[in-house]
């Protein structure tokens, strides 16, 4: 939630305008960590800033014109939270009573596949934002965008995604549909991102640049000597840093193109099951967050660890510790 970062200050104070506008922004020229910034709007004025949809974006940009900084806003990223539905058009309410999920999607094991798709023209699935698919503006429609060009396409173009139950029904949707066999995005997405002021407004508008950011390569390397999941991890500590941890998505697409050089079908992680706890843990120490499971993992075996697979999908599985593959190590 905090950072050690120190960046101007965009608060808001609440008020109602003639246009009925919900917040007056204050831009504060003064450089502060996010927690100090969000302190200081709270006794100064009412919160850090809540940007509710686009109007407001302007707003802010507007008033820190000037400067032309990068200044906090109160949204912030609950890691540990609960990741929760919204609908891409502000205004828009998500009900868990007016979802019309396919078989077996309400169960997504973890995993971080956070954006809408329509499987037909009535049933929901959902799958990674970072790949690209066809999607459904509303008041237009366009082709191949990961989900968040699609809805910065579909906001520049159009209004928004196709968002709402109401929209859904509408006949040119199901005409869309019909009319060809891929899976589209449609405005349905989830995060644990949250505003300060406890809002649930789900206005998201991330700058896709910052998005696109790829760790270094140079980072990992694959160890093509067949190993139990024990003495690949003693091995990686000896020689290099440790069994390889992957914390998000980009790190995934990495050492999924380093285990295509593989000479086994699957390359040892350091994920290992911890019994005891009854949970997965990274030998870094590192929570599992992201997750890439081919299926739900079993809870009921005491001598089991993660390794990835080697062609296909690159899914991860629990095999037995004593198995041999080749490994991917982290390096200094």
């Amino acid at each position: 939630m905090s950072s050690p970062l120190s960046f101007p200050v965009s608060c808001h104070s609440t008020c109602c305008f003639m246009d009925c506008q919900l917040y007056q922004f204050h831009y504060i020229k003064e450089a502060k960590k996010w927690t100090e910034a969000q302190q200081y709007c709270r006794e100064k004025h009412t919160d850090l800033a809540t940007v509710t949809n686009m109007k407001d974006m302007k707003r802010l940009i507007n008033i820190s014109a000037r400067d032309q900084s990068e200044a906090w806003i109160g949204l912030y990223n609950k890691t540990l939270g609960t990741r929760t539905w919204y609908w891409s058009l502000p205004g828009v309410e998500f009900s868990v009573n007016e979802t019309n999920w396919n078989q077996g999607e309400s169960n997504d094991c973890g995993k971080q596949e956070n954006c809408g798709l329509l499987v037909n023209t009535s049933k929901w699935g959902y799958a990674s934002c970072s790949i690209q698919r066809y999607f459904l503006c509303y008041n237009g429609e366009n082709s191949h965008f990961t989900w968040q060009e699609a809805q910065s396409y579909c906001r520049e173009k159009h209004t928004d995604l196709i968002s709402g139950t109401k929209q859904l029904q509408d006949g040119e949707v199901e005409k869309v549909i019909k009319s060809t066999h891929r899976k589209p995005f449609f405005g349905l997405f989830r995060d644990t991102w949250r505003w300060s002021d406890g809002s649930s407004f789900s206005f998201r508008h991330w700058n896709l640049q910052f998005n696109n950011y790829q760790p270094n390569r140079d980072k990992v390397i694959l160890i093509k000597e067949n190993k139990t999941w024990e003495d690949a991890l003693y091995y990686c500590r000896g020689h290099h840093r440790d069994l390889v941890t992957i914390t998000n998505m980009d790190d995934q697409r990495w050492i999924q193109e380093k285990v295509k050089n593989a000479s086994t079908p699957f390359v040892w992680i350091g994920l290992h099951y911890a019994w005891s706890l009854h949970f997965w843990v990274w030998v870094s120490d590192e929570e599992v967050i992201y997750e890439n499971w081919a299926s739900c993992p079993q809870m009921d075996d005491c001598d089991v660890s993660g390794a990835m697979e080697t062609r296909g999908g690159h899914k991860w599985l629990e095999k037995k510790d004593s198995e041999t593959f080749n490994f991917i190590c982290s390096k200094n």
